[in-house]
């Protein structure tokens, strides 16, 4: 598979919370935990489980930077 997607994170699925609908993955991309909300027929299809190694995929029209004070 090809994807246009640029920023692409590979990881391992550290967690995962079903809700009723949604379902909530957390990643640990190399010390750091990215979240994705997904649907809960999302993480099923995927075979998702925690150990699970995944690439988290990133598009979006704004990227927001922070710094501390």
């Amino acid at each position: 598979m090809r994807l246009s997607t640029r920023n692409q994170l590979s990881g391992t699925v550290t967690a995962i919370e079903i809700g009723s609908v949604m379902a909530t993955v957390k990643v640990d991309v190399s010390g750091q935990t990215v979240t994705a909300a997904v649907t809960k027929e999302a993480v099923a299809d995927l075979g998702l489980e925690v150990g699970s190694p995944v690439v988290a995929l990133v598009k979006s029209t704004e990227v927001m930077l922070g710094v501390e004070d």
